[in-house]
């Protein structure tokens, strides 16, 4: 049986078989002894994407230490709120600071990491926090979702509906329609300030 390690784009954890091109974690350990999940879904603010292999560093998986989590993609990731390791992502973290600047010095970590968590939740029901915007202006990379429980990736003219193995048939982006938007307001402003995510290969398949 899967561990309940597999992050979709709303944030939520799921157990899944796949485990995609990325892995991370958010701060530390917050799963419990038996490997299964209590209420809490973090340890701190700083929620990161990593590689699957680093300097042959071997891992057990919901250990003593951290609570390991799984992302299709880097896209997946931004939705979710994981912005890209400063140790083994480093090329991609600090492009990622670099657009993610609001004027002034390239922020650190840590700054980052609490205007992030800032936009993860709705300060009043703690749900994922979801914002409006024409879809027109959604930037490549984004996630938006369509009823409250799908999916999808903007991707040029289409929308890739996720699942925890792939994206599915792109569907046409319609323009001049206001959508909910997934990924945190100011990961949508680094994306359409340039930064390019890791994307799954089923990203590219045609259909």
């Amino acid at each position: 049986m899967p561990l309940q390690n597999r992050v979709d784009p709303f944030g939520e954890l799921l157990a899944a078989p796949a485990r995609g091109l990325l892995f991370g974690n958010r701060g530390g350990k917050f799963h419990r002894d038996d490997q299964t999940l209590g209420k809490r879904r973090y340890a701190s603010r700083q929620w990161i994407c990593c590689v699957l292999s680093f300097k042959g560093r071997q891992r057990n998986v919901w250990g003593r230490y951290y609570t390991e989590l799984f992302f299709l993609d880097e896209v997946t990731a931004l939705a979710a709120g994981h912005r890209p390791c400063f140790e083994c992502r480093r090329a991609e973290a600090v492009a990622f600071a670099e657009r993610f600047r609001r004027g002034g010095a390239r922020p650190s970590a840590p700054e980052m990491d609490d205007v992030l968590h800032a936009e993860r939740f709705d300060r009043r029901s703690r749900a994922k926090r979801i914002h409006p915007m024409v879809l027109d202006q959604v930037p490549d990379g984004a996630f938006i979702t369509l009823s409250g429980t799908d999916a999808f990736a903007v991707k040029g003219d289409a929308l890739l509906p996720w699942s925890p193995s792939g994206y599915g048939a792109r569907r046409p982006r319609q323009r001049g329609t206001t959508v909910s938007v997934l990924t945190p307001p100011t990961m949508v402003k680094v994306l359409s300030r340039g930064y390019t995510p890791l994307w799954h290969p089923s990203s590219l398949e045609e259909s």
